[in-house]
């Protein structure tokens, strides 16, 4: 996600119910079954969202991560389903740049024999999540390791597609960054609508004014593959350095805008530094507007789809799309 929220600066944790739990049985069993040697220690990772992630020492001295998928329960958000084979995918296919730190694939599972969801397992890479730790870090020095995250994430948009969409093979493609981009906000508002969950604005009158404002989109005519949930949690650091950089789950092919340092959340001079190029025309702007409420609309109603226990955050969720709304409306 996985992305940014009040716990992510600074509040109290929130807590999923997507999340599959395994036994130590079951990731010893695992862990034999693809390394041929049982768990030494292991612990969940407890900073995602909707796939679950544990930390596994391996009996022959290998330190890897297991990250499963959401057990078979409860209805996702349209843009939440294959994010598991999205991630595998995308991350062999970043990993072929070899100059981007990400962490290789070492095994997937999809028949569910061991575990009641699909899996797979990665190697771990050092480091801690920026989020974390940034507050240690001089200005001086955030804005050097966000020059460097700005020139890691264009490489990675530096991959091109032949169609935009979700990067998921199971999900449709289109020809045109509008069409797909459409089609990307009318299963939102759909998901948002089935669950009854209640907006600032009426569905209808939000859906023409996003349509009204979506010729900007024909603009964007090269699909690139865009991280789109590269927030300050999935950038690992060490000693000032970036390190890893994780969780391509939500991946799409679309505009580079719309990633994540581009938006109301962050953007800094280091980021736009590292990565050379900054939001100056009027096309981009208004593009970047469509994507910021996109953005917001998906904090407020992933809320209920993941049944989100902490009030201060449902709150914030919530304001932050009102504010969200008003600053499109003035785009």
């Amino acid at each position: 996600m996985n992305r940014i929220r009040i716990d992510k600066k600074g509040g109290a944790e929130v807590e999923s119910t997507y999340k599959t739990r395994l036994t130590s049985e079951q990731l010893n069993a695992i862990a034999k079954q693809h390394f041929n040697t049982g768990i030494q220690e292991y612990r969940e990772m407890i900073d995602g969202w909707a796939n679950h992630a544990y930390y596994i020492s391996l009996g022959n001295g290998q330190e890897v991560v297991l990250k499963i998928a959401p057990s078979k329960v409860g209805k996702p958000l349209r843009c939440e389903q294959d994010l598991l084979m999205a991630e595998v995918q995308a991350l062999r296919l970043v990993g072929e740049l070899r100059d981007v730190p990400v962490p290789r694939v070492l095994a997937w599972e999809t028949t569910c024999s061991l575990a009641p969801a699909e899996y797979f397992m990665m190697e771990y890479m050092p480091g801690m999540p920026y989020n974390k730790v940034k507050e240690q870090y001089s200005a001086a020095e955030q804005a050097e390791i966000e020059e460097q995250l700005g020139a890691f994430n264009r490489r990675i948009n530096e991959i091109k597609g032949e169609k935009f969409g979700y990067f998921s093979e199971k999900k449709p493609k289109y020809n045109t960054w509008k069409e797909a981009f459409l089609s990307l906000m009318d299963d939102l508002l759909t998901d948002g609508r089935e669950a009854g969950v209640k907006l600032p604005m009426d569905y209808d009158e939000l859906a023409q004014l996003i349509r009204e404002k979506s010729d900007v989109l024909s603009d964007v005519n090269e699909p690139v593959l865009i991280h789109w949930d590269l927030w300050d949690g999935n950038v690992f650091v060490e000693q000032g350095r970036i390190t890893a950089i994780i969780d391509f789950e939500r991946c799409l092919w679309a505009d580079p805008l719309m990633e994540h340092y581009f938006s109301h959340f962050n953007y800094t001079k280091g980021f736009v530094k590292g990565y050379g190029r900054a939001i100056t025309t009027e096309s981009e702007r208004k593009r970047r507007s469509l994507y910021d409420l996109y953005f917001d609309l998906i904090l407020w109603i992933e809320c209920e789809y993941r049944q989100y226990d902490n009030k201060e955050h449902i709150q914030w969720a919530i304001h932050n799309l009102e504010e969200g709304i008003e600053r499109f409306r003035l785009s």
